[in-house]
């Protein structure tokens, strides 16, 4: 990596800091390697790690994953040592409606384990939620072994934080050890750890990343995909998964539709309304804000960090408020909402006129950061290649 970054010359038109960030993503991806996909088909699912690494909420996502492609899901509730354990899983197949086999009064995982396997025969996916420990002892390391065997898992997931940093090496050895680990899920990659430590268990085990976790939500796991990891820690953001995500909340080709609105160069309120609407389907603000790339549309190096998002998706709201108030003409014509306007916008909306006005100035920061971002070639074809869509010719506003 080093001797690429003085050896190798920027290609014309790319800067020299972007050129050792490209050779950093390029050698990162080279040691993650390829993603692997887990087979939509009937297995079994084992989950291991230690306490508090979001093993439990992990089984429930994992679930909620496989329903959402169609195949018939059963949870095994197999921690029989930590208290309302079973009632922690209980609860949140309940909320993804997944049926749940387990005994709140058991004192053998094993037997529970061996007993939720009948239970769910016919059932596509089984994901088994051991016990963890707050450290790597041999009660624990002895039981994995035996759950394993008892239900002859096809997968054996090590379940990490993202946070976890240099213990992770240790922890995945042992537990690889005990079960021959198949697959990793980092957890927690929606705070400010960006999964360093986990990744080495990679290196390890030699299993790979199979999934991650970005937030606290049952949706909020991600298959695990190298190049997109990467880009969106080194600050590159991830906009096919931008577009994957508005494409979830969208009829299909809208979301495309919207893009080609934005690329042509024309922007009125009722365009920056319906992209009020699409981020409002996709999800929390902060998280689609990771998905961009730094300095996306003009936007100053660490502005989107300085706001907090849960004030903007306040105000988004207060904003669609006031676009309601306004005439169809209003909202093709902002530069025509003068004084008189903005008086009668603003008693429809029951707001201060103040709160017009700003969003008139908002529309047009809005309109300039689109502006920026057709105006720059090199990432508006960046941008029409990760949205698989041909480039524009260059266009005014």
């Amino acid at each position: 990596m080093e001797r690429r970054s003085f050896e190798e010359k920027p290609p014309a038109g790319m800067s020299s800091r972007e050129h050792v960030i490209r050779i950093i993503y390029d050698e990162l991806v080279k040691i993650l390697g390829e993603g692997r996909d887990v087979q939509l088909k009937k297995h079994v699912i084992m989950m291991v790690g230690l306490y508090g690494q979001g093993k439990t909420t992990t089984t429930a996502k994992l679930a909620k994953y496989f329903q959402k492609r169609g195949l018939k899901v059963g949870l095994i509730a197999a921690d029989v040592h930590r208290p309302a354990a079973y009632d922690q899983l209980k609860q949140l197949a309940e909320k993804v409606n997944v049926p749940i086999y387990g005994n709140p009064k058991a004192s053998n995982g094993v037997a529970v384990v061996k007993n939720g396997m009948k239970e769910f025969a016919d059932s596509d996916i089984v994901i088994i939620d051991t016990a963890g420990r707050h450290s790597l002892e041999d009660e624990l390391i002895n039981e994995m072994k035996r759950i394993r065997k008892a239900c002859a898992a096809d997968e054996r997931f090590l379940v990490l934080d993202a946070s976890v940093g240099q213990q992770a090496g240790p922890q995945a050895q042992a537990f690889h050890d005990a079960v021959q680990i198949t697959g990793v899920i980092i957890t927690k990659l929606d705070g400010t750890a960006k999964g360093g430590g986990a990744l080495s268990a990679v290196s390890i085990t030699k299993a790979p990343v199979t999934f991650i976790g970005v937030g606290e939500h049952i949706d909020d796991i991600e298959k695990f995909e190298p190049p997109r990891f990467i880009s969106r820690l080194l600050g590159m953001g991830d906009l096919q998964t931008l577009l994957e995500k508005a494409q979830e909340s969208m009829a299909e080709g809208d979301a495309e539709a919207v893009a080609r609105k934005m690329m042509s160069g024309k922007f009125t309120l009722l365009d920056m309304r319906e992209q009020m609407e699409m981020l409002t389907k996709m999800g929390p603000l902060d998280k689609l804000m990771n998905l961009l790339p730094q300095g996306f549309g003009g936007m100053p190096k660490g502005a989107m960090e300085q706001q907090d998002p849960r004030e903007t998706q306040e105000r988004l709201k207060k904003f669609r408020v006031i676009m309601d108030s306004m005439t169809r003409y209003e909202m093709e014509n902002p530069k025509d909402i003068k004084s008189s306007r903005v008086r009668r916008i603003a008693r429809g909306a029951g707001v201060d006129q103040k709160e017009v006005r700003s969003l008139l100035k908002y529309y047009n920061m809005s309109q300039k950061a689109v502006k920026g971002l057709t105006s720059n070639r090199r990432m508006r074809k960046k941008l029409m290649k990760q949205l698989q869509m041909p480039d524009m010719p260059d266009m005014d506003m």
